[in-house]
């Protein structure tokens, strides 16, 4: 079974740095489309990155567009999200999420939380000064 572990959150001031990390265990990358969302206090979870399983294609909310990057590593099993520049909008907890796709939809990207049927606890990201 498919679990998932977010790491790397934290408190930063607006401009800085994170690196997100989502340690996959049970299957291999190449099969799932991995995506990273995020809750404010207050509203509905939303999708922030997504990585397709060939690692080739991936998609932004536009709001972090040029500032995150998501990439993975197949070898340790791990996906990454970037976060430049953040600002106190940023803030919420977290989650990496993953659906199957396997031999199929290789391109495939999704930031629709529907869509996902794996999902890790969660790390709180502030971006604060």
């Amino acid at each position: 079974q498919l679990q998932l572990v977010e790491s790397g959150g934290g408190l930063v001031q607006p401009g800085g740095s994170l690196r997100l990390s989502c340690a996959v265990s049970g299957e291999t990358l190449e099969h799932y489309v991995m995506g990273w969302f995020r809750q404010a206090p207050g509203k509905e979870r939303e999708g922030v990155s997504s990585i397709s399983p060939s690692g080739d294609s991936t998609n932004y909310l536009d709001s972090v567009k040029g500032r995150f990057t998501i990439s993975r590593d197949i070898a340790k099993n791990m996906v990454y999200l970037q976060m430049n520049s953040l600002k106190p909008e940023d803030t919420g907890i977290y989650y990496c999420a993953a659906t199957y796709t396997g031999a199929r939809a290789r391109e495939y990207t999704s930031l629709t939380r529907i869509n996902y049927d794996h999902w890790g606890p969660g790390t709180q990201v502030t971006a604060s000064s």
